[in-house]
């Protein structure tokens, strides 16, 4: 499994969890693989 596709999924995990905070951090998270993925990492 690529590098890029592990951040997505941690993304959307901590978007996904009942807790203060977490849908911001889980929203930039998956961001942050969507470039790694477009960079080609």
């Amino acid at each position: 499994m690529r590098t890029s596709t592990k951040v997505v999924l941690a993304g959307g995990l901590l978007f996904a969890l009942p807790l203060p905070g977490t849908f911001i951090t889980g929203a930039l998270v998956a961001a942050v693989g969507g470039v790694l993925r477009f960079l080609g990492e």
